[in-house]
C-alpha cells in the first residue's frame, strides 16, 4: 500500500491506498446533465499512463511518426502534451487538501478541472490535484503526477486475487442501472438505462473485435453478448464472407473451441492483466473486457425471487419485479471506441480507417 505526499513539503495528501487497474470509463463523459457516482472504490488508486490535459496540439501539428511513437496510428482531434501518470482516487480518500476557489472552471453543476489543479496542499499551498464532480463526469480526485510523491506504508499489501478467487467472489457489474440527472425543476429525475460502464467496455471491445475480424463477418454468442455486440458487427462488417467466431473464454468456463478465432476475455481488476488460455487456444485474438462485465456475460444472473433479507416462511417468495430494462437498444460508447481503435495498428487498414472517419455517420443508426 502507498500514501501520496506533497512534492513541496512532504505532507500526506491521501489515506493508505492499493493500486488497481485504471477503469476503462475513467475519462468517460456520459450524456448531458447526468449525475454519475464515484469512480474509484475507497482505498484504491489507479494511474493513467497517457498524457492528459493542456497543453494540447491539433492533429495537423503532430508528425505521424511522433504520433505512432506514442501509440496512436490514426488522426485524433488533439494530442495532450501534459505530464503522463495522473493518479486517480476516490474524493473521500484525500487528506490535507483545500479547494482553490479561483480554479472553479467553466463547469455546469460542479468542478471539471478545466482550469488545471483546483486542490492545494493545506500545509504549503502547492496545487496538487483536481477534484472532478461536474455533471456527466465520474466523481474523482486526480493527483498531479509532478506535484506528489508515492511512499510505501508499513506492512505489505494483500497479494492480487487469483482468477479463481475473483470468480468465486462473484463481483459483477450489472448491465442496467438507474440514471439520475441534476437540476430538474421537479427534483432529481431517475430512469433505468444501460450501464455507462458497460457502454464504455463495449466501445473498447468493439474496436478490438473489428481489428480481429480482418474485414470478415464476426459472430458472438446469443443472449446478452449478442445484444451488446452483434447489431454493430453486422452493420460495420461486410456480409457474404465466411464468418469468424468470437466466444467467451476465461476462468470457470470450459476450454474454448480451437476453431474460435476470437476470445472475449476478462481483464484482472487489480493487475490489468488479460486472461490467457493454455494450449492451442492461446493463439486466438484476445478481446479485453472488464472483469465485472465479463463475469455477468459469462455467468448471467437470472432474476430469482428470493427473500430480500431475514427469514421468510418456507415457500414464500418475493413478488417484486426485476430491474426494468432500458427502452432503447444497446449503444457502445463512441469515445471509448475511437480512443481504442486509433491505438490499434490495424486501424491503418483502409477499411478500418473508413469506419473511423465515418463514425459520426453511424450515430443515427444508434450503434454508438
Amino acid at each position: 500500500m502507498f500514501v501520496f505526499v506533497c512534492a513541496g513539503c512532504g505532507a500526506e495528501l491521501t489515506a493508505p491506498l492499493s493500486e488497481v487497474c485504471l477503469p476503462i470509463h475513467a475519462r468517460q463523459k456520459y450524456g448531458n446533465g447526468i449525475q454519475l457516482p464515484v469512480l474509484m472504490e475507497s482505498g484504491t488508486f489507479a494511474v493513467d499512463s497517457e498524457p492528459w490535459g493542456p497543453p494540447w496540439r491539433r492533429w495537423d501539428q503532430v508528425h505521424p511518426d511522433e504520433a505512432a511513437a506514442r501509440g496512436i496510428y490514426a488522426p485524433v482531434h488533439a494530442l495532450s502534451d501534459g505530464v503522463p501518470g495522473a493518479i486517480v482516487m476516490a474524493p473521500g480518500d484525500a487528506r490535507g487538501t483545500v479547494l482553490i476557489p479561483e480554479k472553479g472552471g467553466g463547469a455546469c453543476c460542479g468542478l471539471d478541472g478545466a482550469d488545471g489543479p483546483n486542490m492545494a496542499c493545506e500545509a504549503c499551498g502547492l496545487a496538487v490535484a483536481s477534484r472532478i464532480d461536474d455533471c456527466s463526469l465520474w466523481q474523482a480526485v486526480w493527483l498531479a503526477p509532478n506535484a506528489v510523491r508515492r511512499l510505501p506504508v508499513d506492512g505489505a499489501g494483500a497479494a492480487p486475487l487469483s482468477w479463481a478467487e475473483l470468480t468465486a467472489q462473484g463481483k459483477t457489474t450489472p448491465p442496467f442501472e438507474p440514471i439520475a440527472t441534476w437540476g430538474s425543476r421537479r427534483g432529481t429525475n431517475h430512469w433505468w438505462s444501460w450501464s455507462p460502464q458497460w457502454e464504455a467496455a463495449a466501445g473498447r471491445a468493439l474496436a478490438h473485435l473489428l481489428a480481429a475480424s480482418q474485414g470478415r463477418p464476426v459472430t458472438v454468442p446469443d443472449g446478452l453478448t449478442g445484444e451488446v455486440f452483434q447489431r454493430a458487427l453486422d452493420a460495420l462488417l461486410p456480409a457474404g464472407l465466411p464468418a469468424q467466431r468470437a466466444v467467451l473464454a476465461g476462468p470457470g468456463l470450459p476450454a474454448p473451441d480451437t476453431d474460435a478465432e476470437i476470445h472475449l476475455v476478462p481483464v484482472h481488476p487489480q493487475t490489468g492483466n488479460t486472461w490467457t488460455p493454455a494450449g492451442p487456444a492461446a493463439s486466438a485474438y484476445p478481446v479485453p473486457v472488464p472483469f465485472g462485465v465479463w463475469l455477468w456475460l459469462a455467468f448471467p444472473e437470472p432474476y430469482l425471487p428470493l427473500p430480500a433479507s431475514g427469514g421468510m416462511p418456507h415457500g414464500v417468495l418475493r413478488d417484486d419485479p426485476p430491474a426494468p430494462r432500458p427502452h432503447h437498444l444497446f449503444r457502445a460508447d463512441a469515445e471509448a471506441f475511437q480512443h481504442t481503435l486509433v491505438r490499434l495498428p490495424a486501424v491503418r487498414s483502409p477499411w478500418l480507417r473508413e469506419i473511423l472517419e465515418n463514425l459520426t455517420q453511424h450515430m443515427p443508426a444508434r450503434f454508438f
